[in-house]
């Protein structure tokens, strides 16, 4: 009988489990609390996530709906300003590149200037001097020919005897009476002046009358003879 008590007694006591320790199940309920929470904040970051989406979304349809337009108006008055910026740009453009082409041309033509005055000088002194006339008419082709040439890219040669001096046109070198020509036009051409298209290139040098000689009437003898 001793023993079996003493077995049940043993029996009894291993099927008895031991109280669980008190710091541990509080860790443990920290550690559930601690991923509960981190699971709330991850809910919340989604919802956010998600209402941002919906908040884009929503504007972009108020966009395309119209219901936040656009200024249309003010879009229109840059682009015409763009407009007309580009188009005065263009303009200037061609101006400047107009005035570049003209001043380059004007300075090529006015080197044979010279060219042509020493051939006319040439001419005047084969006139003079009574040269062969096959070498005179020859000479007379050549200049003609350059003469022709230059016309072609606007050269307009300018005769001025017996115009009325202009000073915008003409150089005055000289002033001389003369009976058959006003004053202040031109009894002679020094140097021919040309235009180039509409603008002045060189002015003619020019002499310019100052009117009829003042006639000097002779005494007669004794009329200042003292009385």
């Amino acid at each position: 009988m001793g023993r079996e008590i003493e077995e049940q007694n043993t029996v009894a006591e291993a099927d008895v489990k031991p109280s669980e320790d008190p710091a541990a199940i509080s860790e443990e309920e920290k550690q559930v609390d601690g991923k509960k929470a981190e699971k709330s904040r991850k809910k919340r970051g989604k919802h956010k996530a998600r209402g941002s989406q919906k908040s884009t979304k929503a504007e972009a349809k108020e966009d395309a709906s119209g219901e936040n337009p656009v200024d249309v108006e003010g879009l229109q008055n840059r682009l015409l300003r763009l407009q007309a910026d580009f188009d005065n740009y263009r303009k200037r453009t061609l101006r400047e590149k107009e005035e570049l082409w003209s001043r380059a041309h004007a300075d090529v033509i006015e080197e044979f200037l010279p060219v042509l005055d020493h051939m006319d000088l040439a001419l005047e002194a084969a006139d003079k001097h009574g040269a062969p006339q096959a070498f005179v008419e020859g000479f007379q082709l050549v200049r003609g020919q350059m003469g022709s040439t230059l016309k072609k890219f606007d050269l307009v040669p300018q005769d001025v005897v017996g115009l009325e001096f202009d000073p915008n046109l003409h150089e005055a070198v000289a002033h001389m009476p003369s009976d058959d020509v006003p004053a202040n036009s031109i009894v002679a051409q020094a140097r021919r002046g040309y235009l180039l298209g509409d603008r002045l290139l060189r002015a003619a040098q020019v002499v310019v009358s100052s009117g009829a000689a003042e006639s000097t009437q002779p005494e007669t003898p004794g009329e200042n003879a003292d009385s």
